[in-house]
């Protein structure tokens, strides 16, 4: 991978000053650079990771496998392309093994959720099955650990 985009990856806020001094290239290069993957589609966007606790967030998040029919012509792709032009839908992936689609979803309630589920996800036609997991606590989200190591002096415990 480009080295461009492995920084980009890591931290999106770098700029192109700073990346331009990381890579040992002329800024006016990186910024074209940037500018052409974005074109291209190859940077498709930008996100922050946010500890939503510190924030007073109380989003509820679920995980979905959804077992579907491959259409004909299609395969997953139609369904799946229909599933994740939801809004409540976050991220949907195609999987192997025993379910076919992976769908995170997130709402503001416990019954939004769940209403979305049964009233939107499992009355698609070609949907098979679904089976929903919900997130109870963050603790890496993107490669970044939600929690910062706490350098706390704890007495030893003896048996």
């Amino acid at each position: 991978m480009d080295p461009l985009l492995k920084l980009l990856r890591e931290n999106a806020s770098i700029t192109p000053g700073q990346l331009s001094r990381m890579l040992d290239r002329p800024e006016a290069e990186v910024t074209a650079r940037i500018k052409e993957y974005e074109r291209d589609q190859v940077i498709l966007g930008y996100r922050t990771v946010l500890n939503e606790e510190k924030l007073g967030v109380d989003l509820v998040r679920a995980v979905i496998e959804v077992k579907i029919t491959p259409e004909r012509g299609g395969g997953f792709d139609r369904l799946a392309e229909r599933i994740a032009k939801y809004a409540e839908v976050n991220s949907c992936y195609l999987m192997s093994g025993g379910y076919d689609l992976l769908v995170v979803v997130e709402g503001n309630t416990l019954r939004e959720v769940a209403t979305f589920v049964s009233e939107k996800l499992a009355t698609i036609q070609g949907v098979l099955s679904t089976a929903t997991h919900f997130m109870l606590k963050p603790y890496k989200e993107q490669g970044v650990l939600m929690a910062r190591e706490q350098n706390e002096e704890r007495l030893a415990v003896a048996p």
